[in-house]
């Protein structure tokens, strides 16, 4: 080919090139990514049933590319869009498309539209599972409210506000992250060490379904196997009677994917009374035996049924009980039950707080099952509905952590004492919380306990971290127990320790070795220990930068192995006399933090897993 035609073709390739479509979306950055990241596409991303304990036929996804623009907080308008961005994943993540920090000055727009399907003819509801952490939301130009709280999901309906043909959503979210107001775990506007970015805006599915002016709000469902009894309560749009039904399920039903047994019990009653089942021959649920039991909610007005929810429940029971020494014991169906697992941090290095896929979810869960463990401490985030079903048809024990408004602070006294009072009860000291935080602590942890509350999976409530922005323990633990009585509440795992609550916390890094002991008056436990570090070269987000572990960093895998299986000796001692639970760091590499059995991109397992299961299994067997 002679220079004037090669020079030609050269021309007429980058002209077709310049015509042709151009991708709208792609990964932003360069860090690490997890495997599931390539199944991620516009078209493609978490178009799976959100709330599967509450199922609903129909329902449309508008999890998507939405536009975006980032402007000064005072902005009142959303201006021209600065371009896409993948809804859910955060705007920081790689996911989103952007990559882009937002500042506690900025305010983070959202735009799209869809349509309502031709066939919904009543009334249709918006949900948004999460969004950190103010929301103001307008449909086709009118408000449609205001929602604060990073952690929890909102609704509106949006019958009255439709229009003929698209209708166009909007959204203004700020977010101060580290401000010190709101609570937002471990995200800070500097990361490194134990903090980590930041998640600013969409980070759940956002979806609609349409229901009938009559129709099942919410319900609640209490188990007794005392009394071999579920006490459900509906709460209705309308309606004059409920029906509730019971029906066989099995370890592991699935309310997308399983077929109800035979009827176990049938009640009808009042919307918004208390409705008891008697059960019959009940099958409990545990971590070796998830039996789930289906459930069918029906809202009647006039003889004719309104509405109908598919949903799901168990049999079982969260209490303090003894040993046959006579120990204090966390108690699962009336037996002492050990409890020992990973802390969880839930951190994602392509969607930050967001799993890349529904499949990427679930597989955190089925490693710590096959890993030998029995429970995840759930640590100061909350996830999305499925990531607890899924803990709930797996058989994964949890504890829940609220997320926290602020870190610790190191004030010392006249008496010697740190704030942070880790040595003995009574000798910390309360976070200096302005009212109006406090009421932003209370008002979304009482709302993540009643998203949260009919996961049979959730054994104890964790309120406080460390003491970071520890406050008023002692109302705060009766604050919890108002909200719900069933559950057993560790009012500060690691932190300032007060006689309240049923649990006495103690962390320790590196060694299993409890601080101080309660001598009878709470349930010991340890909440958290080890650490032990690995950097796998490959798959680390800070590839130039300070990685660390809590007690350096291990030369290979082995060394890990041999360490954990020498702390684990160390620990069945405490486990005999008398600590009731083990919490080990932690279940993944988070940024620049290497303490995980797999690396943040969940590529590598850092150890042999047949004989790392082994060794979990043997603590176990202690009790």
């Amino acid at each position: 080919m002679n220079n004037l035609r090669l020079t030609t073709f050269i021309a007429l390739s980058l002209l077709l090139a310049s015509c042709a479509p151009k991708s709208t979306w792609a990964p932003a950055g360069e860090r690490i990514m997890t495997r599931w990241a390539a199944q991620v596409s516009p078209a493609k991303v978490h178009q799976e049933y959100p709330r599967p304990q509450m199922v609903r036929d129909k329902w449309k996804s508008l999890n998507g590319l939405w536009d975006y623009a980032v402007t000064p907080c005072q902005a009142e308008e959303m201006p021209e869009a600065e371009g896409q961005i993948l809804v859910p994943f955060c705007i920081e993540s790689a996911l989103s498309g952007v990559g882009r920090r937002v500042s506690a000055q900025e305010a983070l727009w959202y735009k799209t539209t869809f349509k309502v399907p031709g066939g919904w003819k009543e009334r249709v509801l918006l949900h948004f599972d999460a969004v950190d952490w103010k929301a103001e939301v307008w449909l086709n130009g009118r408000p449609l409210g205001i929602h604060t709280g990073g952690y929890t999901a909102f609704s509106f309906d949006i019958t009255d506000y439709l229009v003929k043909g698209p209708q166009t959503l909007v959204l203004k979210v700020q977010d101060g992250t580290d401000n010190d107001t709101q609570p937002r775990g471990k995200q800070v506007s500097n990361p490194g060490g134990i903090w980590y970015t930041p998640v600013t805006g969409i980070w759940q599915s956002v979806w609609m379904e349409p229901v009938p002016l009559t129709y099942i709000k919410d319900y609640k469902a209490v188990a007794d196997i005392d009394a071999s009894t579920i006490t459900v309560t509906a709460d209705t749009e309308g309606g004059d009677m409920v029906c509730v039904t019971l029906l066989e399920g099995g370890e592991g039903y699935s309310t997308e994917t399983g077929k109800p047994g035979r009827k176990v019990a049938y009640i009808s009653g009042e919307p918004g009374k208390e409705i008891v089942l008697n059960v019959p021959e009940q099958k409990l649920w545990s971590p070796e035996h998830p039996y789930l039991y289906a459930l069918d909610i029906e809202v009647l007005r006039s003889g004719k049924v309104k509405d109908r929810v598919h949903a799901y429940t168990a049999m079982r029971k969260c209490s303090m009980a003894y040993d046959f020494a006579g120990y204090k014991r966390l108690g699962l169906n009336n037996k002492a039950y050990f409890q020992y697992g990973p802390l969880d941090q839930g951190w994602w290095p392509d969607g930050l707080y967001t799993a890349p896929t529904d499949e990427a979810l679930r597989f955190d869960i089925e490693k710590t099952k096959q890993w030998g463990w029995n429970m995840i401490r759930k640590h100061i985030k909350v996830e999305p509905a499925r990531w607890y079903w899924y803990c709930d048809r797996i058989g994964i024990a949890v504890w829940q952590d609220m997320p926290s408004i602020a870190g610790n602070i190191d004030v010392h006294t006249t008496t010697g004492y740190p704030q942070w009072g880790q040595f003995a009860y009574e000798t910390g000291y309360d976070y200096p919380l302005q009212d109006h935080v406090k009421a932003n602590y209370y008002k979304e942890w009482g709302e993540i306990m009643h998203q949260l509350q009919n996961y049979p999976c959730i054994l104890v409530w964790v309120p406080f971290n460390e003491g970071w922005a520890q406050f008023d323990t002692e109302k705060v633990v009766e604050f919890t127990r108002s909200q719900d009585p069933t559950r057993l509440i560790n009012s500060a795992s690691g932190g300032n320790s007060y006689h309240v609550g049923d649990i006495l916390d103690s962390h320790n890094y590196p060694a299993p070795v409890m601080k101080f002991r309660s001598h009878g008056s709470q349930i010991d436990v340890l909440g958290e220990y080890g650490g032990i570090g690995l950097a796998v070269d490959g798959h680390l987000w800070n590839a130039q930068g300070r990685n660390w572990g809590y007690q350096g960093l291990c030369k290979d895998g082995k060394e890990v192995l041999d360490k954990y299986e020498a702390y684990a000796s160390q620990f069945v001692d405490q486990i005999i006399s008398g600590v009731a639970a083990g919490i080990y760091t932690q279940t993944t590499d988070v940024e620049s933090e290497l303490n995980g059995i797999m690396t943040y991109d969940r590529a590598v397992v850092k150890v042999d897993e047949k004989r790392f299961r082994e060794i979990n299994l043997e603590v176990r067997s202690v009790l």
